[in-house]
């Protein structure tokens, strides 16, 4: 019964979620510029170019590079084809009957097994124990139908050396190592953000799920409801920003259209949403443009004088999603940050607990010694004075 179950969720996620991310890939593996020139933008009530709908940036695509693929800015088809067959065989291998008795910590990967680097630095079988509930993309993210070794267009797909003098990446919080509350963890991990970059700016898919958006135009502004993590990304069209200098959660957002793409300007990210280390003078630029029926283009720059010699940036194709954004309830049944937080009181109470007893043995360990010697104690007196 269970593998029915999750078998049939895993189909939904692929089916109802993923399929038409796929399909969108094969179309744009298929791109060509007689069709490219043949789809014509299309505009909305308001005359702008109509970006509106429900997409996903879902893919085997990592933001930078990976090593071995040092300045190939392309895969080559074998290499693609591996990828996605990997990815198919993941899925296939994820769904496999969970044994029932197994226990509550995630199960060890099995040797030979096909997974992907990201989940293996997590843990393994993230996200339960089957691979039904993830949906991190099972194809190579395409730009203009060229298949990417990263989102990240830099020569060698890395981020910018940081230029001599910067300033150090700021240290916000005690991360990790720190549990002294709930303000020094992640803001994931608090459930005001993704555990990723989802919402941004710039905008990345966080690799594991809900990597879904859903873009809303009006008159004077553009909204991104972005699943993970229930965020709204507010653009102001044809404004300022605010003079006040005030840092809000995905920065200042400002928008105007140049033709058919929004180009959107963003500053004055929070500290705690600093992009590579950079927040204080970092302004992302991002331009969206529907480039066609299931593709809509994004590209970022990304400028910070005080921490890279240049402007560098990155690209990729959103695809459509075959469906709605749901609620994402992060805190209903997250019992992370208290079991954390409960955790750490309760290690410190019993690391006191136990220096307190040390503290009593020694005091008695001293007591009975001077008990027994108690010359040795008159005879220091006399030495000191």
């Amino acid at each position: 019964m269970q593998k029915v179950v999750i078998a049939a969720l895993g189909t939904l996620l692929l089916a109802g979620v993923a399929a038409a991310p796929l399909n969108a890939a094969a179309e744009g593996a298929k791109a060509s510029a007689k069709s490219a020139a043949a789809w014509k933008p299309t505009k909305n009530a308001f005359g702008q170019p109509d970006l509106a709908g429900t997409w996903s940036n879902a893919t085997l695509t990592p933001m930078t590079r990976r090593p071995q693929f040092k300045s190939q800015l392309n895969y080559t088809p074998e290499q693609v084809k591996e990828m996605e067959s990997n990815a198919a065989a993941e899925v296939e291998e994820g769904n496999e009957d969970t044994d029932p008795n197994a226990p509550a910590e995630a199960p060890k990967t099995p040797p030979g097994a096909n997974i992907r680097p990201e989940f293996a630095a997590a843990g393994g079988d993230v996200g339960g124990y089957n691979r039904g509930w993830l949906d991190p993309g099972s194809h190579v993210m395409r730009v203009n139908g060229e298949p990417r070794t990263s989102l990240i267009t830099t020569p060698d797909g890395q981020v910018p050396p940081r230029k001599a003098g910067a300033p150090p990446a700021p240290r916000f919080g005690g991360g990790m190592n720190s549990f002294d509350g709930p303000e020094v963890r992640s803001l994931g991990e608090r459930c005001i953000m993704s555990f990723g970059r989802n919402a941004g700016p710039p905008m990345f898919p966080n690799g594991f799920y809900n990597n879904n958006y859903q873009i809303v135009q009006t008159a004077d502004a553009v909204v991104i409801q972005v699943e993970m993590n229930h965020d709204l990304r507010q653009i102001r069209l044809n404004s300022k920003h605010r003079p006040d200098g005030v840092r809000t959660y995905m920065g200042d957002s400002i928008g105007w259209y140049e033709g058919d793409t929004l180009v959107v300007e963003t500053i004055n990210l929070p500290q705690n949403q600093n992009f590579m280390g950079s927040w204080k003078n970092l302004k992302i630029t991002e331009k969206f443009t529907r480039v066609g029926e299931h593709r809509l283009h994004y590209q970022f720059t990304v400028e910070d004088p005080d921490t890279w010699d240049k402007p560098w940036g990155g690209e990729y194709e959103f695809s459509p999603l075959q469906g709605v954004i749901y609620e994402y309830a992060c805190h209903e049944g997250n019992y992370a940050l208290p079991g954390i937080l409960g955790g750490a009181r309760a290690e410190e109470a019993a690391k006191a607990e136990a220096a307190q007893k040390a503290a009593a043995e020694k005091a008695e360990a001293d007591k009975a010694a001077t008990a027994k010697s108690p010359g040795k104690k008159g005879a220091a007196a006399r030495s000191g004075e």
